[in-house]
C-alpha cells in the first residue's frame, strides 16, 4: 500500500468501486475494504483519508452494519457518502428516519440550511461549487436531527440535509452522490476532499495497476496452461490480451456461440481475432444445447444462471478435451468486470442481477480462476486495452452481454423471437451509423418484451410483437442516461423495423436513465 493514500469502506452500496475510480483518476492511491476492517485498518496504515460508501441498510434496522465510535475520533478526515453519512450521524449522537417521499435521481441541491436561509457554500469540501447544483440522489432514509458540533452544508426541497460537517473534526457527510457522472460538480467536491483537506499527493497511475497485474499474472501462472473464455467483447478480449503479454502461447482462447448472438456476430469475432490479434482460439458452436436448456424458461435470473452454467460445462468439456491430448488446463479467464460484481450482489452489495460469468466453477473443473479485470470499470477496461496495443475496432466496440439476445428477449427464447431481434437490431445499427450517431452513443440495441399489441397494416387488424429500442449514454456502466435520438431518426428506424421485419405492429422508446432502470432489460 502506498499511503499517501485513501481508504474506501464498503458498505454494500452499488457505487462502491466508483468512489475508488474517481480517486485513482486523480492519480491518488486508494484501497476498498469491508467495514468490519474500517477501525483496525485505519490504526496500521494511518491513510490520509477515508470515505465511507453507501450501501441498502437502514440505521435502525437489526444487525446494521455500523463503525466503531473511535473511527471519528483518530484526527483522520472522513467523507461519509449515503447509507455512509447516516450510519455517521446515528453513531455520533444524531437521528435517522425514513421520508414518505424519497429522492432518486436528478435533484436540484442548495447551499446552505434550509432553516437559516443562507444560500452559500462556506465548507473547504464545496470550495469553487456553485450555491445551486444539480445532483444525483438515491434514498428513502434522511438525517433528521444533526449529532453535536455538525452544521447544514446544502439541502434540497425534499431533504433537509443534504451535507453536513464537523469542520474542527473533518468529517463531512453528503445524502447525494458525488461519484456518479450526473453529478457535474461531483469531481471537483472530491478533488477538494483529497488534496485540500487530505492532503494527498499524485503518485498513482493506471498503467501501474497494467504492469502489476501482468507480472503478477506471469509469477502466478508460471508454465502452466490458461484457457481464457472470448465473447468479442472488449472485457474478454482486454483480459485475454493481458493474460497472453504474461504467459505467451501457454493461452488457448475459446469462443463458444450459443446461438444468441446477433445476426453475423460469430463470423465477425473470427474474424476480428485472426486480423487484430495474435490468439489461439477455437470456436465451438453450442447454440442447439444452449437453446435447449433455454426451453421454457422464462424468469430472467434462472435463464441468467442457466446460461452461466452451460458456459462453464462447455469450458469444461473443452478443457477435458485438451486434457485427453495432454495439455492440462490450470487456469480459466474470463472478464469479469467491477459492475458485473457489483449487479450480481457479491459480498455486502445488494444483487441486481446474475452475472453469466460469476458462475462457480463445477466440481469436476479443477481450474482456478483469473480474472484480471475484476475491479474495473468499463472505460478503465478500455484504458488497459490502449496502454495494451489493442486495436481500436476492439476496444470501442459497443457492449454486448454474455447472455446475448437472451436477456433482451423477455420471456421464453425461442427461434422466432431471437429472428425478430437480430432483423430489428441490424436495422437500428444501420440508420444510427446514417445519422452518425453510432460513435456519439455510448450503447443501442433493440429488446423485445414478452407482449403483442393490436395494430393496422394492409387494410387488416393484426396482433404482433412489439419491440423496444434502448439507446444510452454512460462512461462506466454503473449509470446511464437515455440518449435523445432525434426524432427523425427514430421515425426512419420505426418505419423500417414494421414493414421489414415480419411479426412486428409496433416500436416503443425507452427513456429510462439507470438507476432506477438497468441498461438491459433483464
Amino acid at each position: 500500500m502506498k499511503y499517501n493514500g485513501i481508504l474506501v469502506v464498503d458498505f454494500g452500496g452499488q457505487y462502491n468501486q466508483l468512489i475508488a475510480r474517481r480517486i485513482r483518476e486523480n492519480n491518488v492511491y486508494c484501497e476498498i475494504i469491508h467495514y468490519t476492517q474500517c477501525l483496525e485498518q485505519m490504526k496500521t496504515k494511518k491513510p490520509l483519508g477515508v470515505i465511507l460508501t453507501d450501501g441498502p441498510s437502514s440505521v435502525y434496522w437489526d444487525n446494521a452494519p455500523m463503525l466503531d465510535e473511535e473511527v471519528f475520533d483518530l484526527g483522520i478526515p472522513v467523507l461519509a457518502i449515503g447509507y455512509g453519512a447516516q450510519m455517521m450521524a446515528h453513531v455520533l449522537g444524531g437521528k435517522v428516519s425514513k421520508s414518505e417521499k424519497g429522492e432518486n435521481g436528478r435533484v436540484k441541491l442548495i447551499a446552505g440550511s434550509s432553516k437559516s436561509g443562507l444560500t452559500v457554500h462556506t465548507s473547504q469540501l464545496f470550495e469553487g461549487i456553485a450555491a445551486e447544483s444539480m445532483c444525483w440522489m438515491s434514498h428513502y432514509d434522511f438525517i433528521d436531527q444533526l449529532p453535536d458540533d455538525f452544521v447544514e452544508t446544502s439541502h434540497t426541497a425534499n431533504c433537509p440535509v443534504a451535507s453536513m460537517e464537523n469542520p474542527d473534526q473533518r468529517l463531512f457527510g453528503l445524502q447525494f452522490h458525488p461519484e456518479v457522472h450526473h453529478t457535474p460538480f461531483g469531481q471537483k467536491l472530491l478533488k477538494n476532499f483529497i488534496f485540500k483537506v487530505c492532503q494527498c499527493e499524485t503518485d498513482w497511475k493506471m498503467a501501474d495497476f497494467t504492469q502489476e497485474k501482468i507480472d503478477e499474472i506471469r509469477e502466478l501462472v508460471g508454465d502452466r496452461k490458461v484457457m481464457c473464455g472470448l465473447s468479442g467483447g472488449v472485457d474478454s478480449s482486454v483480459s485475454a490480451e493481458m493474460v497472453h503479454k504474461a504467459v505467451g502461447d501457454n493461452l488457448i482462447c475459446i469462443f463458444v456461440d450459443h446461438g444468441m448472438m446477433r445476426k453475423g456476430e460469430g463470423d465477425r469475432v473470427m474474424d476480428l481475432y485472426s486480423r487484430k490479434m495474435n490468439l489461439i482460439v477455437k470456436r465451438v458452436d453450442a447454440s442447439k444445447r444452449f437453446l435447449s436448456k433455454l426451453k421454457g424458461v422464462t424468469d430472467p435470473e434462472e435463464k441468467r444462471k442457466i446460461i452461466g452454467v452451460e458456459f462453464m460445462h462447455v469450458f469444461a468439456e473443452e478443457a477435458k478435451k485438451l486434457s485427453d491430448e495432454g495439455c492440462e488446463i490450470a487456469f480459466l479467464a474470463q472478464g469479469t468486470t467491477y459492475p458485473d460484481v457489483v449487479e450480481s450482489g457479491i459480498g455486502p452489495a445488494a444483487m441486481v442481477k446474475t452475472h453469466h460469468n460469476l458462475v462457480r466453477l463445477p466440481e469436476d473443473m479443477p481450474m482456478e480462476l483469473l480474472e484480471p479485470l475484476r475491479m474495473l470499470f468499463k472505460d478503465e477496461v478500455r484504458a488497459v486495452g490502449e496502454q495494451l496495443g489493442l486495436d481500436q475496432e476492439l476496444i470501442w466496440r459497443q457492449p454486448f452481454p454474455g447472455p446475448g439476445l437472451a436477456i433482451r428477449c423477455l420471456g421464453e427464447v425461442t427461434e422466432d423471437k431471437l429472428r425478430i431481434l437480430r432483423d430489428s437490431d441490424v436495422i437500428l445499427r444501420e440508420e444510427m451509423e446514417k445519422a452518425g450517431l453510432n460513435k456519439s452513443v455510448w450503447q443501442y440495441f433493440t429488446v423485445l418484451p414478452d407482449i403483442k399489441s393490436v395494430g393496422l397494416m394492409g387494410g387488416e387488424r393484426t396482433y404482433e410483437h412489439v419491440v423496444g429500442i434502448r439507446a444510452v449514454n454512460s462512461v462506466d456502466g454503473m449509470t446511464s442516461d437515455w440518449a435523445r435520438i432525434p426524432y427523425d431518426v427514430l421515425d426512419m428506424i420505426s418505419r423500417r423495423i414494421v414493414n421489414e421485419v415480419a411479426g412486428v405492429n409496433r416500436i416503443i422508446y425507452d427513456i429510462t436513465s439507470k438507476p432506477p432502470s438497468t441498461i438491459e432489460w433483464e
